[in-house]
């Protein structure tokens, strides 16, 4: 073999654009939804036994307090994992394809979450328990860490050009649905199970469940077609890999047009990126303001009745079935940036007003102010997000650059804004600090909106950034 078979396989401009039907469009958004619910459901399912039950079936041996602490931390090391998920199948998206990495993610998180629900516990093998609990948590997080920016790029890279918003919006819907039916589950089993079948053997069904959800998700991803933008990508071969950096250089020196080609080596690198992470910033923060620290903040601060702010939440959640498609629809009208710069510029406007009446107390006000912001500033802007971010980037490297700028966006301004919010408002003894943050973050997305070019409609096989 020769080094020039080894640096520089044929490119496959030649093969011929890859057409796909509307039966496979509906598999590619099944596929979507379905695998964004299952991330959703079973981060809330493990969200919800770690506050509710894991500190006594694997940490009993402790002060409960600590043993709440040691459960939660259970859960955050999750988000560690994602960002290294993100890596490492994000790479390996850009390298061999959607399709195939799509089904080992969707695998190791429904695996995990399953094998939760078989684990022995702490009186049953000590120490082992919380260690093999960690373990899944951690496998549960990496494959997490590719899906949702995995499902995104199939789906923008599948979408109708005029529909792509819509249709990518699908998988922002998963959220909604994971995290209703996570909830759901957990409000059936404490409403019928005593306390002690509860901790015996109740717990488990949750994550037991999630085998039947993985069965499906993988029985349609394995009949699912390749993103017919991967197959028609300048820089993948016949035998369905991408070229490397090295031999992108040789094909495009043989090339006699190969303007496609230079046009990715000579990008310049980052700006698409940090425009991203700015939009996932505003939109990830709000998020943690509004359905984390805002919900724990009205109980133990205010002392409301926790149930309200939760039933706020699910109401809006049940809203957001029909505002995150209507504005991936206005994104295909009008465009990404007018939408993202008029939904921002809203939130900024009503964060204080929405804020004063949710602190007063009055259920039905707080309800509509929760239900309101929840949707502008969180649901409305993920809608936006799972088409931008996909326009935003370069065939080449958009399911990397995809999950990076969320999972690092995520991670900070989920970790770090409800943090920084109880400290203010402890120091402060007022409201004011939630809505502050909430203008910042809303602000953070506005202006990187602004700075941002219209990626509506951008032709997905162009292997650079839009900038």
């Amino acid at each position: 073999m020769t080094q020039d078979h080894l640096t520089a396989p044929t490119p496959a401009p030649h093969h011929g654009p890859a057409e796909r039907t509307t039966s496979d469009l509906r598999k590619a958004a099944v596929s979507g939804w379905l695998g964004t619910a299952m991330e959703f459901m079973d981060f809330q399912l493990y969200s919800l036994a770690a506050a509710i039950v894991f500190n006594e079936i694997f940490f009993p041996e402790i002060d409960p307090a600590v043993g709440l602490i040691a459960a939660m931390a259970t859960y955050g090391v999750g988000y560690v994992a994602r960002l290294a998920g993100a890596i490492y199948f994000g790479r390996m998206g850009d390298r061999i394809g959607r399709k195939r990495v799509l089904f080992l993610t969707i695998a190791l998180m429904g695996a995990s979450t399953t094998l939760i629900g078989v684990l022995p516990t702490y009186a049953q093998v000590g120490l082992l328990a919380p260690i093999l609990l960690v373990v899944l948590r951690l496998l549960q997080g990496f494959g997490a860490g590719a899906e949702i920016a995995g499902a995104t790029t199939m789906l923008a890279e599948y979408a109708p050009v005029r529909k792509r918003g819509v249709i990518a919006s699908l998988v922002s819907l998963g959220t909604n649905t994971g995290t209703l039916a996570a909830t759901g589950l957990w409000a059936i089993l404490l409403a019928v199970l005593t306390e002690d079948q509860l901790l015996s053997w109740g717990w488990r069904l949750p994550f037991l469940f999630s085998f039947v959800l993985m069965i499906f998700a993988i029985w349609i991803r394995t009949h699912l077609k390749e993103s017919p933008v991967f197959e028609n990508r300048a820089d993948v071969t016949d035998e369905g890999v991408a070229l490397t950096r090295a031999q992108l250089e040789a094909a495009a020196a043989k090339e006699k047009d190969a303007s496609v080609l230079e046009a990715a080596l000579k990008q310049r690198k980052g700006r698409s990126f940090f425009i991203a992470l700015g939009l996932r910033f505003g939109q990830a923060g709000n998020s943690g303001l509004i359905q984390t620290f805002l919900v724990g903040y009205l109980a133990t601060t205010l002392l409301l009745d926790r149930s309200i702010a939760t039933n706020a939440i699910l109401i809006s959640s049940v809203v957001g079935f029909a505002t995150v498609p209507i504005v991936g629809l206005l994104g295909d009208r009008f465009g990404r940036r007018p939408i993202y710069m008029a939904l921002t510029a809203i939130s900024a406007v009503l964060a204080f007003p929405l804020i004063n009446l949710i602190q007063q107390g009055n259920t039905v006000a707080l309800t509509i102010s929760m239900i309101l912001l929840h949707n502008l500033a969180v649901l409305g802007l993920f809608s936006l997000e799972s088409v931008t971010m996909a326009e935003l980037f370069g065939a080449r490297t958009r399911f990397t650059q995809l999950a990076l700028s969320k999972e690092i966006g995520g991670i900070l301004a989920t970790a770090i804004g409800p943090i920084v919010a109880a400290g203010l408002t402890a120091a402060t003894g007022s409201w004011w600090p939630i809505a502050a943050m909430l203008v910042v973050y809303s602000l953070i997305t506005l202006v990187s909106a602004a700075v941002s070019p219209e990626v509506r409609g951008r032709d997905l096989v162009r292997l650079e950034d839009a900038v």
